[in-house]
């Protein structure tokens, strides 16, 4: 179990130190430990630390070993969800559009609803065309935190400037 500011999250690994789950305990998918279950935190210290950099906003992507399971479709899917950047959102129409198929945003939000790397793939910047918070399975409340929590630290990152010689100059703060 790992702790974040927005409740519990469960971690599953394959064995081999790749990721397979990242869940809030109380979504919509998060499975249940068998009987018999055993806690390993061994495997995770990655995962904690980036997670901790993450909800401290001096992380905007993960780097992380990772194995999740799926079809090859939602395999697809979540690859192009992992490559919506930081602090921006994306309409499930314009994901089935960059995978080739305009008419299939509601295979693209199906797969993309069974994502089990929650936050480490950026599911929740997945939005519906109108901008409406749809489809997460960690609850709504916790997506519209995600999307604030990173579009504040990008806004504070764009605003960041100095003046050099009476010039405004605007820069990037490294993370």
């Amino acid at each position: 179990m790992l702790p974040s500011p927005l409740g519990e999250m469960l971690a599953l690994s394959d064995g081999d130190g790749r990721l397979i789950g990242l869940y809030f305990i109380d979504g919509q998918r998060a499975p249940q430990p068998a009987p018999g279950w055993v806690e390993h935190d061994a495997p995770f210290s990655r995962l904690r630390s980036q997670l901790t950099a993450y909800f401290a906003a001096n992380l905007t992507q993960f780097d992380l070993p990772l194995a999740a399971h799926g079809t090859d479709y939602q395999r697809q899917v979540w690859a192009a969800v992992a490559e919506v950047s930081y602090g921006t959102t994306v309409a499930y129409r314009t994901l089935a559009m960059r995978l080739g198929n305009p008419r299939s945003s509601r295979a693209v939000g199906l797969a993309n609803a069974c994502n089990p790397l929650s936050i480490v793939v950026p599911c929740h910047r997945v939005i519906g065309s109108n901008g409406a918070l749809v489809g997460y399975a960690g609850g709504h409340e916790r997506k519209r935190w995600l999307l604030a929590h990173e579009t504040q630290q990008r806004q504070q990152d764009r605003r960041t400037s100095m003046s050099v010689d009476g010039q405004s100059a605007t820069y990037e703060r490294q993370r």
